[in-house]
């Protein structure tokens, strides 16, 4: 007897969103957790600092948790790059002061225009990582020593760029605005309306070429399911951003979404697609997964290792133009402190595997504001800089811990 299997209702030849969700599961059990613990990590904390604080959840602490942790998360989003091929930057924070301080320089010593200033701070960025990968890939020093090296010897090219420890005002208006002005309410719904039919229009072409070529792909339930997440989450944030934080609205009026949000969220997308949708991106997780196979796969290996410590040290300048920015100065503990701590734990915590080959642009954000919904928090309930370093030290530790973990139930279950 021949039996005739008939596609699911509404599926149009694409798999069932239970499916999907099964597939999931499936996932989950046999060790790719993804970011599923930062997201849980990020719903309990704002679950329990909303009880303990009401404040917490109030129009002007949300703006501030994105201003708060902006910094940290393009610094992390940098650090993704040199993770995923298993190596590492402690440099990266010291690398952000030495931009942040060319920036004031140029800005307010050398009279430079904002543009030509913020394009020599990138410049010096990326001159920094090529020479870290170089002596990386080229020399073959462990990345650890490079970096370290790197991490003591910034600190006191800064000292030596701000005349050991001159705070350096920034005046200029448009550096000044990333970090401190907002959009108007209008634009920031544009901004959401746009981008919510931008993302409907590139998942439905993406099922569809997917299923002209016989591939699977996401059902029209599953589209519907993931656009209407994306406009209730934005659209939700937008509108608390758009109401009115100030306690003086008749003197002057503070609402809408900060600058830096649609900065981060270029940067985003621009890294996401590069990671996914190029075929540099591809070599990446070939280097991270296997150098010694993606060599003899005709990959270049030191070209990959040396672009991923580009990249990481260019966020590193955006991270320190933010931070000056945020900061109104430039000072000896721009990039010091505990940023480099903190975009480590942000990468980590969001997801990224510290053994290589595992991670997206994305685990930068979502590490990034379990960082910062931590330091802000504790910082509202009225605890100490020990108590929270504490803290964000175990919360990095259990993230690593589960990523060795999900590693080893990966391997145990033939997914890695």
């Amino acid at each position: 007897m021949t039996t005739t299997t008939v596609p699911e209702k509404g599926t149009t030849g694409a798999p069932a969103i239970g499916r999907h969700v099964r597939d999931y599961l499936e996932r989950v059990r046999g060790g790719d957790l993804g970011a599923l613990p930062a997201v849980i990590g990020l719903v309990v904390l704002c679950a329990v600092f909303s009880i303990l604080r009401p404040a917490f959840l109030s129009p002007i602490n949300f703006a501030n948790l994105f201003t708060q942790g902006a910094a940290v998360a393009v610094i992390a989003m940098g650090l993704i790059f040199v993770l995923l091929l298993g190596e590492i930057d402690l440099s990266a924070g010291f690398a952000s002061g030495v931009c942040a301080a060319v920036l004031g320089v140029l800005l307010t010593n050398e009279g430079w225009p904002w543009y030509a200033a913020a394009l020599a701070a990138m410049a010096t960025g990326a001159a920094i990582g090529l020479v870290i990968g170089t002596l990386v890939a080229k020399l073959g020093i462990p990345s650890f020593v490079v970096t370290l090296a790197a991490f003591l010897a910034f600190q006191g090219v800064v000292l030596l760029l701000l005349k050991e420890g001159t705070n350096i005002s920034i005046r200029d208006q448009t550096i000044l605005a990333i970090a401190n002005k907002n959009m108007p309410p209008v634009l920031g719904w544009a901004c959401v309306v746009a981008g919510v039919l931008v993302y409907a229009v590139l998942q439905v072409l993406q099922s569809r070429r997917r299923t002209a070529r016989g591939l699977s792909a996401s059902p029209m339930s599953l589209i519907a399911f993931r656009v209407g997440s994306l406009a209730v989450i934005s659209g939700a944030a937008v509108f608390v951003l758009n109401l009115e934080r100030s306690r003086n609205a008749v003197i002057v009026s503070l609402k809408g979404v900060p600058i830096v949000v649609p900065v981060i969220v270029v940067l985003l997308l621009l890294w996401t697609f590069v990671l996914h949708r190029t075929a540099y991106g591809r070599h990446i997780y070939a280097v991270g997964g296997n150098a010694e196979a993606a060599r003899r796969a005709g990959i270049d290996v030191d070209r990959i290792r040396i672009s991923a410590f580009v990249i990481c040290s260019f966020m590193a300048s955006i991270g320190g133009i933010i931070a000056a920015s945020r900061a109104n100065s430039v000072d000896p503990n721009t990039g010091g402190s505990n940023v480099l701590l903190f975009a480590v734990g942000a990468a980590v915590i969001g997801g990224t595997s510290l053994f290589g080959g595992k991670g997206r642009a994305l685990d930068a954000l979502l590490g990034g504001a379990v960082v910062a919904v931590i330091e802000n928090g504790m910082g509202l309930m009225g605890y100490t800089s020990g108590v929270k370093f504490a803290v964000t030290g175990c919360v990095l530790l259990l993230a690593a811990g589960v990523d060795a973990l999900s590693r080893k139930r990966a391997a145990a279950t033939g997914r890695r």
